[in-house]
């Protein structure tokens, strides 16, 4: 693994900068200024890729029996699939040419769309999303690792991973608009039916414009790898997002259905620990969290990705439930975060690779964003407000994420300078980035709104009896009419934002006194009881 590291990480400075940038994999005739724009487009193809696509919703349940639940689901395990992939990446790269990857990733991705075009069957769908999850990042992976020094010739990584995020953040977005455009327009399938399109673009430009290419003379071996382990993890993280997805459906540990999983959660997560501790070569090394910085950096991205819960659960409650927004306008409306994106990963690639300052007020100023998010949401939250007043907010929140999501990876790679390391690192990182975080926001959100919610309606119940009806403070035809329930759901989604603002607010504050010198460098140790207590005597002799 070191020679790997060295080859790939050789020549620092990378080429000079008044040479034109060249890629080995493409064939002589081809412009050298085109080639790494047709790695970014095809880079697009694979991040607009996926299983199912939420934009078009309303479509897929008015077509299907399934439940936003299952949908949700669905979801998590394609980026479950995403997320367990990343190590790896690291060996694929170096084990097979560029066209067997990214042709092999365009095949899967299309059979995978045209299945779930089709089939109804969840067990069979939660693999093929899962399937398609590792496809879909493969593809991008070996896009991006191509061009990596036409972004940034010193392989600065300030650099690199803001200018990827404009990718990423672009893809997400807009394939949930373009999914609901579709399904607007003509039916949920046909973004299935653009994606497979956009595979075959993938295929023929392989064909036409590039030829095979290893960077590894000598192809690297798949052997070693823990496989049983990596299966093991997968089955953990697909047992995990059922119960926090469906969790609250289930009415959590009330059904014998959600103890059994919890239990097997258990089981699966004793067997993946023993064999990351006993296995000679696991699929992450438990090493991995002793690091420089590795586990701060992970609880920090827990916490983003909790506060961010919000956003997933409580938004899409307020315009499908109570608002009652078709989907096309609910994306067009979401994609007001764009702007709010490209200006965080700006104020990232100032403060990373220009100014170089620390990273501590740049999370604080990520948090102070979430919070003003929540502030703006809890009071323009009304029956009469128009959905133009939430653009404002919905720019904060897509600036805020901006700002973590490249700053945190950024700060991963600074903490592991093994690329090797890194990659376990990004599958840790991302699973709870992508993955765990946001299904447990969602489960802890969905369960918050709907204690509120009963506990709402149960307060202003109290007004009404058989024997007594108190008009002072009942209302009804409010009561009896179909404004009730909205008014309850606006006032629950309010409550729930205000626990979003304390929480922002309270990792605000964290941040932005660690970065204070006199916080961050002169704290006190305070000493056990017993050594207080020694010294306390000891002076009052």
């Amino acid at each position: 693994m070191g020679q790997l590291t060295e080859f790939f990480m050789k020549r620092p400075g990378g080429p000079p900068p008044h040479m034109d940038f060249a890629m080995p994999m493409m064939k002589e005739w081809v412009p050298r200024r085109l080639q790494p724009w047709m790695y970014v487009l095809t880079a697009l193809c694979f991040q607009f890729s996926g299983g199912f696509y939420l934009g078009a919703l309303d479509g897929i349940r008015g077509a299907t029996n399934f439940m936003i639940e299952d949908l949700l689901f669905l979801l998590y395990a394609t980026l479950a699939g995403m997320a367990v992939y990343f190590p790896m990446l690291f060996r694929m790269k170096f084990r097979f040419t560029n066209q067997q990857l990214l042709c092999g990733s365009a095949i899967i991705l299309g059979v995978c769309n045209a299945a779930t075009m089709y089939c109804q069957s969840m067990p069979v769908l939660a693999v093929v999303c899962f399937i398609a999850g590792m496809a879909k990042i493969q593809g991008t992976f070996e896009c991006m690792s191509n061009i990596q020094l036409w972004i940034t010739p010193r392989r600065d990584f300030a650099v690199f991973f803001p200018v990827l995020h404009i990718i990423l953040l672009s893809a997400i977005e807009g394939s949930g608009w373009l999914a609901a455009w579709f399904g607007h327009h003509f039916t949920w399938q046909m973004m299935h039916v653009f994606t497979i399109g956009t595979m075959s673009f993938v295929l023929l430009t392989q064909l036409i414009f590039c030829r095979p290419f290893c960077p590894m003379p000598q192809r690297l071996s798949l052997n070693g790898i823990d496989f049983q382990g990596a299966l093991l993890i997968c089955g953990l993280m697909l047992v995990l997002s059922y119960i926090v997805v469906y969790g609250d459906y289930f009415m959590w540990l009330d059904t014998l259905h959600i103890r059994v999983l919890v239990g097997v959660a258990l089981v699966l997560l004793g067997i993946v620990l023993y064999r990351l501790h006993y296995y000679r070569y696991p699929y992450v090394e438990l090493s991995l969290f002793t690091r420089r910085n590795v586990a701060f950096i992970l609880i920090v991205t827990f916490f983003a990705e909790l506060a961010f819960g919000a956003e997933h659960t409580m938004e899409e409650i307020l315009y499908s439930e109570v608002i009652g927004l078709e989907e096309l306008t609910k994306e067009s409306q979401y994609m007001w975060a764009l702007p709010g994106m490209y200006a965080g990963i700006l104020l990232d690639l100032y403060w990373l690779k220009v100014r170089k300052w620390k990273i501590w007020k740049l999370f604080g100023i990520a948090f102070i964003s979430i919070a003003l998010y929540g502030m703006l949401m809890y009071f323009t939250l009304d029956a009469s407000v128009n959905i133009e007043q939430y653009r404002l907010a919905i720019f904060l929140r897509g600036f805020a994420y901006a700002i973590l999501a490249p700053a945190l990876m950024w700060a991963l790679q600074e903490s592991e300078h093994s690329l090797e390391h890194f990659f376990m690192g990004l599958f840790v990182f991302n699973i709870l980035h992508m993955y765990l975080a946001g299904a447990a926001g969602y489960g802890i959100y969905g369960t918050l709104f709907s204690h509120f919610l009963n506990e709402n309606m149960v307060t202003y119940g109290q007004h009404l009896s058989l024997t007594h009806l108190d008009m002072a403070h009942f209302n009804l035809g409010d009561y009896i009419g179909h404004d009730f329930l909205h008014s309850m759901m606006m006032v629950t989604i309010k409550q729930v934002y205000g626990y979003v603002i304390w929480f922002a607010l309270a990792l605000a504050s964290v941040f932005l006194l660690c970065d204070i010198p006199a916080v961050r460098t002169n704290i006190r140790k305070v000493p056990r009881w017993s050594v207080y207590a020694i010294e306390y005597l000891a002076g009052r002799k």
